[in-house]
């Protein structure tokens, strides 16, 4: 009898650590992903809006496969949610790889420069990218990224991620 029960408490601690080591495979394999990294460039003249953004392809190990990216500014009114600008995105970056993108906001306050600059102070930018799976390119992931708020600390003022948010 013990000798039985010595076998099913070993084929549990077997299936136990079975189920651990595909847990930790599979959370290895989901960390490998390609994840889009966002910045901007300097607001140097014009619209804060106007500003140039950077998508660059965080994984050492994966491509971002058909990147589409679609920005949202909210924080005025209400929010307004346009896709960037595509053709400057090319269809496949390779792990460390770069492109720039611009999100062709409307004119979100009517008049003056310093009009709008108080609008950008005020507004958020969230970042929402859709792009292949690595390997099995039928399914599609997404990333939310955000907010980004116009940081004028810097020089030149730039967008950058919201302190404590990520």
């Amino acid at each position: 009898m013990a000798t039985i029960g010595a076998q099913s408490f070993l084929w549990l601690v077997t299936v136990g650590v079975m189920f651990a080591a595909l847990g930790a495979a599979a959370f290895g394999i989901w960390s490998l992903r390609p994840v889009p990294a966002y910045s901007s460039s300097g607001v140097t003249a014009g619209s804060a809006f106007a500003a140039t953004f950077r998508v660059e392809n965080a994984s050492a190990w994966f491509p971002l496969s058909h990147l589409r990216i679609h920005c949202a500014l909210t924080g005025f009114e209400t929010p307004d949610m346009v896709g960037a600008d595509q053709p400057r995105i090319p269809a496949r970056l390779e792990p460390g790889e770069s492109a720039t993108f611009t999100c062709p906001f409307r004119a979100a306050a009517g008049g003056s420069p310093n009009d709008d600059l108080d609008v950008a102070l005020r507004s958020e930018i969230y970042f929402r990218g859709e792009y292949d799976v690595p390997v099995l390119s039928s399914f599609r992931l997404t990333d939310n990224r955000g907010p980004f708020i116009l940081n004028t600390r810097l020089l030149p003022p730039r967008w950058t991620a919201k302190p404590g948010k990520y």
